[in-house]
């Protein structure tokens, strides 16, 4: 019996680490994975190290794309992606999130009627201005298989009238998170930068929302400066390409390069609390129960604020009580999805 082969896009820091416990599972699953680049994250520190330690096989194909704005961007990665999935010719196609890498490869796989399966489908920040807004409202609405991360996505998309293929599978990053929680690699980044634990907030900002305006960025900056404690912030270079644009300083912020991902878990986990813009480290500070504050005016993440563990930066503190969040699952979500789509595909074969 032919093995099944799935064509896996990726591009930027999030869909490597997602895709460390899906590869895998599919692996285990007995699906032949080909992994594509697109290149959306090219530094070595944003993309090669990631690949490292989520254990992750060089990629199929590297396509090399980065820079630009949307449009030029995903009209490149469109581009580029056709002939590849026209020479491999894979029997469905994952894609992660929304980014506009995930924005190209449900494109392309659409046009030439390879099946689309999108992780982490059904979140809605309800803010079209917001450009990971259109991808994936457009991803789930090309997508075969929508592997919805929490409960409330599964209602997002009944809202859309979207329920055929939809699977409730819980969260990859919160599998990705439990297995690097408990890898020593990356733990002598706290006494590395100086710090204590616990007396320590660590902070990221890449948004466009947060970077494109002047004005929004030096609030932002602002905020952090603020804070009562010491502020860790991984630079982002898009950020740092922003700040500079921007006339802005960091005075009194502890600045590194990006960081890998078990060094970065180990910062989060030994924080006193974490300032982000990010859609998945709102949800990492939770996984090791960790504060947060959410640098946007709206979060996908809407269980965080629910439960007390996440609110919006403009939003008043309050005391509500913190409370455990069973949405997220049982650390297993990358299993279901290979035995998903492992099913998908012989039932059309």
């Amino acid at each position: 019996m032919t093995r099944p082969t799935i064509a896996t896009v990726v591009g930027a820091r999030p869909q490597f680490i997602k895709a460390g416990p899906v590869s895998r599972a599919f692996k285990d699953a007995g699906i032949t994975e080909i992994l594509i680049h697109t290149g959306q994250h090219f530094d070595a520190g944003m993309s090669d190290v990631f690949f490292e330690q989520m254990g992750l096989a060089e990629p199929d194909h590297h396509l090399g794309i980065s820079g630009g704005g949307h449009g030029d961007m995903t009209g490149r990665m469109l581009i580029a992606l056709e002939p590849v999935l026209e020479e491999e010719q894979p029997d469905g196609l994952l894609i992660y999130g929304d980014t506009n890498s995930t924005l190209a490869g449900a494109l392309v796989a659409a046009k030439l009627n390879i099946p689309v399966f999108h992780v982490e489908a059904g979140l809605r920040s309800f803010r079209r201005s917001q450009p990971e807004e259109i991808n994936r409202r457009v991803a789930d609405h090309l997508s075969a298989l929508l592997f919805c991360p929490t409960p409330q996505a599964t209602h997002n998309l009944a809202a859309e009238g979207v329920s055929r293929g939809v699977m409730l599978v819980g969260d990859v990053m919160y599998d990705a998170a439990l297995a690097a929680a408990e890898r020593p690699e990356g733990a002598d980044i706290v006494p590395r930068l100086g710090l204590m634990p616990g007396d320590y907030e660590v902070a990221t900002v890449h948004r466009a929302e947060n970077t494109d305006d002047d004005g929004q960025l030096a609030k932002v900056i602002d905020f952090l400066k603020a804070r009562p404690g010491q502020v860790v912030l991984p630079l982002h270079p898009r950020t740092r390409a922003a700040l500079a644009r921007a006339g802005l300083t960091l005075d009194g912020i502890t600045v590194t390069d990006p960081l890998g991902y078990l060094e970065m878990t180990h910062l989060v986990k030994d924080s006193s609390g974490v300032l982000t813009d990010s859609g998945g480290l709102q949800k990492e500070a939770y996984f090791h129960r960790v504060p947060c504050i959410t640098l946007r005016d709206e979060t996908e993440w809407v269980e965080t604020v629910d439960a007390g563990w996440n609110r919006l930066w403009q939003a008043p503190e309050t005391d509500a009580p913190r409370r455990e969040i069973t949405d997220y699952g049982d650390g297993n979500a990358a299993g279901r999805i290979a035995q998903a789509a492992a099913a998908y595909l012989d039932e059309g074969s």
